[in-house]
């Protein structure tokens, strides 16, 4: 099973994802852009988004997230 939690939304309708897969314990960003933008979905592996993103707002967002639950470091979880 695949949880997921939604941690950022811009002002534009495009939102992010932390996903969860319980079987295999590997955590991912989703990101799904706005229509105009082509809304087509793209899936990346935690470390490499916060890696890439993290000083952008849904960067900060997900980090806020992490250590809302304590129970994660996303730099384990390849």
């Amino acid at each position: 099973m695949i949880s997921t939690t939604t941690f950022y939304s811009s002002s534009n309708g495009d939102r992010w994802q932390m996903l969860h897969d319980d079987e295999t314990g590997l955590y991912q960003v989703r990101h799904e852009p706005n229509a105009a933008s082509g809304g087509r979905a793209t899936d990346t592996l935690m470390p490499e988004f916060l890696s890439r993103s993290g000083a952008t707002p849904q960067g900060l967002a997900l980090q806020k997230l992490l250590e809302e639950q304590g129970a994660i470091d996303p730099d384990l979880e390849d």
